[in-house]
């Protein structure tokens, strides 16, 4: 059982786990309108594409059941819609979870809203097992014994459960596999520093954090199995939109040839998408790299380039480990197959 939960409902409202705060201090924020969630997810007291997008779920759910006139529901169900996917706009879970949620309907206010609720349940049961199977997957490229390098933070943390890359080296330690994990510390934000080391301490899974720059270092002097990093958007050529700094991970892998792979719920592949350079990228505030937390590390107006996300180009991916299996290249067209047969 974990210590801890990303997110849950309680009957009336959305409890969040406030991530700025950790490893230090546990302790959970409670959203009761729409415009509270939409206003965590974008402040980050939520992270991680699987755990937004079900927080958006919820925050729909709140926004109608605040409603009390029929006619009113769709107009407010829209304009929370717009609010919930303008919070964070580059990955693709939030907006598909919201949309599925626009797609649901009912003869009258109250069975519409219990409708709603009962589709964010669905979500959040459908996360937890499709990270588990993300994790079962994963272990035909995990061997026995291994070096692995993960980046930002994509576990339980990050999710409803288990997580995607992160959720796969849980799985392999679970199946007795003896691992060591280099956790890059993810700057600015630092949530491999923070939340992925927070993560597998309670694990019990050996690691070390190291700096973002040192991954080539280490994969030069030392035997490295793989690296394995979660997704916050896939395009339809295989391009991925991930947290700031995955792109450096691919090129060194690259250089040494230690494969990479991305763990991908096929809600972050995203077909009408043709390619990364089409994927927005969101820019957050310059305190994030002028500052440690409230302390300044920059002189003062100094100015800053500060994008969350950066985009690995397909070739850099050496396989896709989805829920369904691993998808190899050309991902052209072995990506819109996958997602072919299961529509």
């Amino acid at each position: 059982m974990l210590p801890f939960r990303s997110l849950a409902w309680t009957g009336h409202s959305l409890r969040l786990l406030d991530q700025r705060r950790l490893p230090h201090v546990t302790e959970y924020v409670e959203c009761t309108t729409v415009a509270e969630v939409a206003a965590a997810i974008a402040a980050m007291t939520v992270r991680g594409a699987p755990a937004i997008g079900v927080a958006a779920a919820y925050g729909v759910v709140l926004a109608a059941q605040a409603v009390t006139d029929f006619d009113s529901l769709p107009a407010v169900l829209q304009t929370a819609a717009a609010s919930l996917k303008a919070a964070r706009p580059t990955a693709v879970n939030l907006a598909w979870a919201v949309d599925r949620l626009l797609q649901v309907s009912g003869p009258d206010l109250a069975t519409w809203q219990a409708r709603l609720l009962a589709a964010a349940h669905r979500l959040y049961q459908e996360d937890a097992e499709i990270n588990y199977q993300i994790g079962c997957q994963a272990q035909a490229v995990i061997p026995n014994e291994a070096t692995v390098i993960h980046h930002c933070n994509t576990g339980a943390l990050a999710t409803v459960d288990y997580g995607t890359a992160l959720g796969a080296i849980r799985v392999a330690a679970e199946q007795g596999k003896k691992l060591m994990v280099y956790l890059d510390e993810t700057r600015p934000r630092l949530q491999g520093a923070s939340l992925s080391a927070y993560e597998l301490l309670a694990y019990g899974i050996p690691f070390r954090v190291m700096v973002d720059g040192a991954s080539g270092h280490l994969m030069r002097t030392q035997k490295v199995d793989l690296c394995i990093v979660g997704c916050d958007r896939v395009a339809a050529n295989g391009d991925v939109a991930n947290k700031i700094g995955t792109y450096n991970l691919a090129l060194a892998a690259k250089a040494h040839n230690v494969p990479f792979y991305v763990a991908c719920p096929l809600s972050s592949l995203d077909l009408t998408t043709p390619h990364g350079e089409a994927i927005p990228i969101e820019e957050r505030d310059s305190r994030e790299i002028t500052h440690i937390g409230d302390r300044p590390i920059a002189p003062l107006g100094t100015p800053v380039y500060n994008p969350a996300f950066d985009v690995t180009p397909a070739a850099y991916v050496t396989a896709f480990i989805t829920e369904k299996g691993l998808v190899y290249p050309p991902y052209g067209e072995t990506l819109p197959r996958l997602r072919e047969m299961l529509s």
